[in-house]
C-alpha cells in the first residue's frame, strides 16, 4: 500500500459545493525521503523505508548518520516501512503529497490521545452503581461487583475495570480526500484523526 509519514496539524471545516459544511483534518503530509529499499534477496520481503522530520545533529547518533548518509538525506525524526508500494522507487527518492489525489479514500493511522487513569463510567461507560437511595453513599461511579460466585472464585481476563485509557494505536478508514495543497505539502481528509496537533500519522491508500 502507498503511503506516507504526516504530522496532523489540526482541525477545520469547509464548505461542499451544496452549501454543506463537512469537518475535516489538515495534514502535513511529506515530503518523505526513501532511507532504504527492502528487496526479497537480501530482506526476505519487498518495502520502502520512509523518512520524515529533519532531525538536528545534536541528537543524532553516529548509527544513524551513516545509514541516512547512504540515501544523501539528513537524520530523520521518524522513520516508518511502508509494504506493496504501487510503483518502484529509488534510494533517496522525495516523495511528497501528490501520491494522494482528490476524491480518493485513505487510512489514517495514529496514537490517540492519552487521557491517563480513569474510572469506569468515563472509560467503559458505565451507568454507575444505580440509586442514590437503599443506604447508597459516595458510590454513584463505583464499578459494582467483579468476581464470581464460590466457583471459580476469579476475576475473569478481560473485566471492563478502571484504568489508563487513550495512547493506543488507531486507525481510521476509507477517509474522502477533500484537497490536496502540493505547494504546503498539506493534505485535506474528511473526518477526525487520532492524535493531537503535531502528532506523527500514517497515511496509506
Amino acid at each position: 500500500m502507498s503511503g506516507l509519514i504526516g504530522r496532523k496539524i489540526g482541525m477545520t471545516s469547509i464548505f461542499d459545493e451544496n452549501g454543506k459544511n463537512i469537518p475535516c483534518t489538515v495534514i502535513e503530509a511529506g515530503p518523505c525521503v526513501i532511507t532504504q529499499v527492502r528487496t526479497k534477496e537480501v530482506d526476505g520481503y519487498s518495502a520502502l523505508q520512509l523518512g520524515f522530520d529533519d532531525k538536528t545533529e545534536k541528537h543524532t547518533v553516529k548509527a544513524e548518520e551513516g545509514h541516512f548518509k547512504k540515501a544523501g538525506a539528513v537524520a530523520k525524526k521518524k522513520v516508518i516501512e511502508f509494504k506493496y508500494f504501487e510503483e518502484e522507487h529509488k534510494l533517496g527518492e522525495v516523495l511528497t503529497v501528490d501520491l494522494f489525489a482528490e476524491g480518493e479514500f485513505v487510512d489514517v493511522q495514529g496514537v490517540s490521545k492519552g487521557k491517563g487513569f480513569q474510572g469506569v463510567v468515563k472509560r467503559h461507560g458505565f451507568g454507575g452503581v444505580g440509586q442514590a437511595t437503599h443506604g447508597q453513599h459516595n458510590r454513584l461511579r463505583a464499578p459494582g461487583s467483579v468476581g464470581a460466585s464460590s466457583y471459580p472464585s476469579r476475576v475473569f481476563k478481560g473485566m471492563r475495570m478502571a484504568g489508563r485509557m487513550g495512547g493506543e494505536n488507531v486507525t481510521i478508514q476509507n477517509l474522502k480526500v477533500l484537497k490536496v495543497v502540493a505547494d504546503k505539502n498539506l493534505l485535506v481528509v474528511k473526518g477526525c484523526v487520532p492524535g493531537h496537533k503535531n502528532s506523527y500519522v500514517i497515511i496509506q491508500k
